[in-house]
């Protein structure tokens, strides 16, 4: 009897200490998972699951686009549309970096999560718009000359432009939190945006370049344009409207510290979209279309000039049997003449030189129409010699 009591102490007690433990962790998590990442898995948090979905998704798309533009790229023989291949691959890059980069919002904060969020937000959009201010250069040229720069030189103004940005992200962090020794999650809004300026300078610049795309006479270059313009006004847009919830929103609501993350990783997700349904998409889709072929006619484009219309003996060649028979229908016609002679009295009587000459006339080309052989009169003719 004492047995089963103590069976029985030793099952509640250990289902007591089950519950103390599944009541400390979060609800969707493991047991032996940390703090720092219980936002990715806890369900209590909707923003984080959500985010953290709509996320994954996008960097499986981006890798998806970089794969296809991997593989097609042996078969891509145009030279246009071969140079900025460099420059698509940095931007999915820094797109898919992006996407990366929201999960460092969605877990807990540390000296080293802050540090990487300081680091990488700028840098990483810093690789996007300096891509899309290569490719508004490089349409630009191509709609009003017909030519674009290599595809060197826009990998290398691309890495140029970010590079100022990630010499303004090193310096941050040497003065800020090597020797000031201040915290790196120590940081006020107004901050955090007052180092991102010369992003908002790319991005206007983008807009602007954009613009100008738009403008030239090789039309067939203007949709690159239209994508690029699109992209970047929307980016615009974006910025305008996180940096205002960030900075006065928040703290307006009184939300400022619980709704800071959320802003912040919203705004990485849309940006990401943005850039690969309106520029990615269309440009792997334009980079690994065939070209047109050059001999073929488009009989839809009213543009074209008209095809010129040409006579009927100028360009085809009637065969023999056509030109026998029009020999014949020549020896039917000179029948025709003598037999209206014949009743006009004049039988026995030899035409005059005129009248002959009207006569035997066409039965001669005949013959050189038939080829050197002298026709037969159809079987039907009954009519009597003239002579």
């Amino acid at each position: 009897m004492r047995t089963h009591h103590a069976l029985a102490f030793l099952l509640l007690f250990v289902i007591t200490s089950g519950a103390s433990e599944n009541a400390s962790t979060s609800r969707g998590c493991g047991l032996d998972l940390l703090p720092q990442y219980v936002s990715l898995c806890d369900l209590d948090t909707i923003w984080g699951i959500v985010v953290e979905a709509v996320a994954g998704a996008g960097a499986l798309i981006t890798l998806l686009l970089m794969l296809i533009l991997l593989v097609r790229l042996p078969f891509i023989k145009d030279k246009e549309k071969r140079d900025p291949v460099g420059v698509h691959f940095l931007f999915l890059l820094g797109t898919l970096g992006l996407f990366g980069l929201t999960f460092a919002f969605i877990i807990r904060q540390d000296e080293t999560i802050c540090s990487v969020r300081r680091f990488l937000w700028g840098v990483l959009f810093a690789l996007c718009f300096s891509c899309l201010l290569s490719q508004a250069w490089r349409v630009r040229s191509l709609v009003r000359h017909g030519k674009s720069p290599s595809g060197w030189q826009l990998v290398g103004m691309a890495l140029c432009l970010m590079l100022v940005q990630v010499i303004i992200a090193i310096e941050w962090l040497v003065l800020t939190v090597l020797r000031n020794a201040k915290p790196a999650c120590a940081y006020e809004p107004m901050d955090f945006v007052m180092a991102l300026i010369y992003d908002m300078v790319l991005l206007v610049a983008t807009l602007g370049l954009a613009l100008c795309t738009l403008c030239g006479k090789f039309k067939k270059w203007k949709q690159n344009g239209v994508c690029i313009l699109v992209t970047a006004f929307l980016s615009v847009l974006t910025w305008v409207a996180w940096m205002t919830m960030y900075l006065f929103g928040n703290a307006a609501l009184q939300q400022g510290e619980a709704w800071g993350d959320p802003t912040l990783a919203i705004t990485l997700v849309a940006s990401g979209w943005v850039f690969v349904i309106f520029h990615a998409i269309p440009e792997v889709h334009c980079a690994i279309l065939p070209a047109p072929q050059e001999n073929t006619p488009n009989y839809f484009d009213t543009s074209q000039p008209r095809m010129r219309e040409t006579a009927f003996e100028e360009d085809v060649q009637l065969p023999r049997t056509y030109m026998e028979n029009k020999a014949f229908s020549m020896d039917e016609h000179n029948a025709a003449l003598r037999t209206a002679g014949f009743r006009n009295g004049s039988l026995g009587k030899r035409p005059s030189a005129p009248f002959r000459s009207n006569v035997y006339q066409p039965t001669e080309m005949a013959v050189v129409l038939n080829g050197g052989t002298i026709p037969t009169a159809p079987p039907s003719y009954t009519g009597r010699h003239l002579w």
